[in-house]
């Protein structure tokens, strides 16, 4: 039987039920890290088997930051207006208002960058390759670690949330996906700033 303090503890961070919390903490032999990470898999696994549900409902949030020198408007979508006026909703939307103030990223995810753009990255990563004397296919896997990183910069699905650098807004998406039992998306936000 799992200590009911870890329990309770892997619950207030996860959203997971007292019986998950209760299985991944036997599953990993009491260890919390482990169980924390057995939920987040969980909860990944949840929100991808949601993502085709269609969402109607949602808020627009607004986020100001510095004094009135910083504003975020963000609209997120779920499926009920039940859960858009659930506190954990708006707690969630506030929590990504505030990592674009902070983050500044571009796009919400990498399939929003426009071509376009992609081909310049690559034609700037391959520029800069140019006088290395790599294989082609080492190249190429190097222009895709750029990429990659580039879509951790600009993408904010992609980026570290600023309150928590151990998961991404993807993770974080997921979990709140797996915590109120609906699809959740990321429309589209904008940033302001003087």
């Amino acid at each position: 039987m799992a200590d009911a303090g870890l329990i309770m503890k892997l619950r207030t961070l996860t959203g997971a039920g007292i019986v998950d919390c209760q299985k991944a903490l036997e599953e990993s032999g009491g260890d919390y890290d482990k169980a924390v990470e057995l939920l987040r898999k969980r909860g990944q696994k949840v929100a991808a088997a949601k993502q085709e549900r269609e969402t109607k409902e949602g808020i627009v949030h607004a986020y100001i930051h510095g004094q009135g020198r910083v504003g975020v408007l963000v609209e997120i979508s779920c499926e009920t207006d039940f859960v858009a006026r659930n506190d954990e909703f708006k707690a969630f939307a506030h929590d990504i208002a505030m990592h674009i103030a902070a983050a500044n990223p571009l796009y919400v995810k990498p399939e929003d960058i426009p071509s376009e753009v992609i081909e310049k990255e690559k034609e700037i990563y391959k520029d800069q390759m140019a006088s290395e004397k790599k294989p082609d296919e080492i190249k190429e896997k190097i222009i895709v670690g750029k990429l990659n990183k580039y879509y951790q910069e600009t993408c904010l699905l992609n980026q570290l949330f600023i309150k928590d650098d151990s998961l991404t807004i993807q993770q974080l998406l997921a979990a709140t996906i797996a915590k109120t039992g609906e699809n959740i998306q990321i429309r589209r936000f904008c940033r302001f700033s003087l």
